[in-house]
């Protein structure tokens, strides 16, 4: 199975067609208002339509109501929803339920007790993501430039399709691929040149790194 690669919080036109042409599996937008990389409806429109049918189309949203969700997918139309507050398995189950699109479920971690709650998740959700958990005083739960020890999931036995972000770059992907055995790699502040702001360049030599992570665990 080939390693999915996902760039997220994505906001113009020039680094979604730079992660686009570089090969990027999917693609996250962020609509999370204390987030540097949150975007506005219109811009999700315009950016959604460039995206439809070259990659996965990901909307991320923190605790998010019924009416967000709503404007969101009518927006964007994504294919996929990525849960990344304190959702509860409820409140992922309501979720699919009345929108019909598959759920990745944003899990922090720090040590092995973080994984407790996992598997409730996994009896509703699509996928996982791991992330490294936010410090307490932290105004957003992600996209904070942080890696968080991969070890905790060295022997993680898992039927869902997982993926794992949190301070990835080209530098340490291939480390982290390689500890955690996950099928995708999500990557944020890791291709920014400033919070927020995304250098193609970074986006090109972090797919490249996957890629080359993925060609070197087939051999």
């Amino acid at each position: 199975m080939s390693l999915l690669v996902k760039i997220c919080g994505l906001s113009t036109r020039e680094t979604l067609d730079v992660a686009l042409a570089a090969g990027a599996d999917m693609v996250g937008f962020v609509f999370f208002s204390p987030s540097p990389r949150h975007i506005s409806l219109e811009v999700a429109r315009d950016l959604g339509s460039r995206a439809k049918g070259r990659a996965v189309k990901v909307a991320l949203t923190v605790d998010a109501d019924d009416a967000t969700l709503e404007n969101i997918i009518e927006t964007l139309r994504p294919d996929i929803l990525q849960l990344h507050g304190k959702e509860t398995v409820a409140r992922l189950r309501d979720i699919k339920q009345k929108f019909g699109l598959p759920v990745m479920k944003a899990l922090p971690v720090e040590t092995v007790a973080d994984l407790a709650p996992l598997p409730g998740y996994a009896g509703v959700a699509d996928r996982i993501l791991f992330d490294a958990r936010a410090p307490k005083d932290a105004t957003r739960p992600g996209g904070l430039g942080a890696t968080f020890d991969w070890h905790v999931l060295e022997n993680l036995d898992l039927a869902l399709p997982y993926m794992v972000s949190g301070g990835l770059s080209a530098d340490n992907v291939a480390e982290a691929v390689r500890v955690t055995r996950a099928g995708g790699v999500d990557v944020s502040s890791g291709v920014e040149r400033s919070p927020g702001i995304k250098d193609p360049e970074l986006i090109r030599a972090f797919i490249r790194a996957a890629r080359a992570t993925q060609e070197l665990m087939v051999r």
